[in-house]
């Protein structure tokens, strides 16, 4: 008789990082892109609650390395709850105190419908596209 063995924890290391929780499940990719003066982060998935400390680690990480700018794509994000709302908001408060650039961009309507309802978009730098971000 044969047994299945179940995937362990997974984790990638090339211009993503794929974080996989013991049950198989996918918890959030963040590719991350190098700039001249920082960072692009574009997250792909969910940012919920148990999504949202993998795209706070790689913030935290971004930010160590004392960029200008800091890039947000929210791009393949459909989804952003009060956590991950959260956890943009700790890297906001962290760029202004560091004088960094950060800026939010290519949200789905239904993430910027969350950010307007919390009248983030008045708080945030929110842009259109990745060019937009660029000349920001």
């Amino acid at each position: 008789m044969r047994t299945r063995l179940r995937p362990r924890a997974v984790q990638v290391f090339k211009s993503s990082t794929t974080i996989t929780n013991m049950s198989g499940a996918t918890e959030l990719v963040v590719d991350v892109e190098t700039l001249p003066d920082g960072f692009i982060l574009r997250p792909k998935g969910d940012v919920d609650m148990a999504r949202s400390p993998a795209l706070r680690i790689k913030l935290t990480e971004a930010l160590k390395g004392k960029p200008t700018r800091l890039v947000v794509d929210l791009s393949d994000v459909p989804y952003m709850d009060s956590s991950g709302l959260a956890t943009l908001i700790e890297a906001l408060q962290t760029t202004r105190k560091n004088k960094i650039k950060f800026i939010v961009c290519n949200l789905s309507p239904r993430v910027r419908s969350i950010l307007e309802i919390a009248r983030l978009t008045t708080v945030f730098t929110v842009v259109d596209n990745r060019e937009q971000a660029l000349k920001a």
